[in-house]
């Protein structure tokens, strides 16, 4: 006997969870990955979103970079000192370092100096690149040695070999043992002059030999093998192969040797002292701009002037390597 309220169960077929009777409706369509969830707004990247990233970086660069940069190219047309705000002198202080002595000297000597020492770290580097990229047991050890010149600080380094090269320094005492005499590494003009290229192609050394260890990496086996089996020797695979292969890096090299050259000024200044030199005669345009625009009666505006000049030849060596390199490519 069945309850008169209750109703026929209706029976399970083709159409039930359809919609159609009394079961369940549609399911709700499934969400696309990465879509936004149902109920829920998209959310919405501001346009300065990315700028909030690159604000510490930028706000370093205006500060340490782009401000010095503005703030020396306006002042190299003031005759502004170190505790007086300066006056627009035009092209003064450009006209009056043409009558300088000491700018001609340092010009000389930051010349003379980038072209010693540019070849220098442009070969033998990659001299030492072929020699430690052999696989030998020790080789590591080799590697450290060379590269340790580079981590070590500019001062301390400059401060050994002047220890070194004085005239009572170890290599001065050694001369005099075997009898060949002291020689004047630092009272003499040309011989002090050398003494600090000695040291920048010393120091970098490691450096550029890491960056040659990466690009003969990349030098396939196969061209040394085919060089091998024509008959080449040694010399002959490292003008035809090796050097043809790197010529991209030795560009990089050069370049970056020739603005470091030119702008030198721990080495020289610690060898030779701030005067630089006999007479100041191993004075550097780096060292002269310190020199004329630091303490009470620095003459800021002058010195600015010769940063600017120094400035300028720099980009220009930078210019005309990339050139050279764009045309023997062409």
């Amino acid at each position: 006997m069945t309850s008169p309220t209750a109703g026929p169960v209706p029976a399970a077929g083709p159409l039930a969870g359809t919609g159609a009777g009394p079961g369940p409706g549609p399911r709700p369509a499934s969400r696309q990955p990465g879509g936004p969830r149902p109920g829920r707004p998209a959310r919405r990247h501001l346009p300065s979103t990315p700028w909030l990233f690159a604000a510490p970086g930028l706000v370093v660069v205006c500060v340490f970079i782009l401000y010095p940069f503005v703030s020396t190219l306006v002042d190299s047309f003031t005759d502004r000192r170190a505790l007086v705000a300066g006056q627009w002198v035009g092209f003064a202080n450009f006209t009056e370092m043409l009558h300088d002595d000491m700018f001609w000297i340092g010009l000389r000597n930051s010349a003379l100096y980038m072209v010693v020492v540019v070849p220098a770290l442009v070969v033998l580097p990659l001299l030492l690149a072929l020699l430690v990229q052999k696989r030998i047991p020790g080789i590591g050890f080799f590697r450290s040695a060379f590269y340790t010149p580079v981590v070590a600080s500019i001062v301390v380094v400059g401060l050994i070999w002047v220890w070194m090269l004085d005239d009572r320094g170890l290599i001065n005492a050694v001369l005099g043992e075997v009898g060949i005499g002291r020689i004047g590494f630092l009272s003499d003009q040309w011989l002090l002059l050398l003494s600090a290229m000695f040291v920048t192609v010393w120091k970098g050394l490691g450096y550029y030999m890491i960056i040659y260890l990466s690009a003969l990496a990349n030098v396939p086996r196969e061209l040394h093998e085919a060089a091998s089996v024509d008959g080449a020797g040694a010399v002959r695979r490292f003008l035809s192969v090796t050097v043809p292969a790197v010529r991209s890096t030795m560009v990089l090299v050069g370049a970056l040797s020739a603005v470091a050259a030119f702008k030198v000024f721990s080495e020289v200044y610690l060898m030779a002292g701030p005067k630089g030199g006999p007479a100041g005669e191993d004075t550097t345009l780096v060292m002269l701009v310190e020199r004329t625009g630091t303490g009470l009666t620095g003459r800021v505006g002058y010195a600015s002037a010769l940063s600017v000049v120094v400035f300028v030849i720099t980009v220009g060596l930078m210019l005309l390597v990339l050139r050279a390199d764009r045309r023997e490519d062409a």
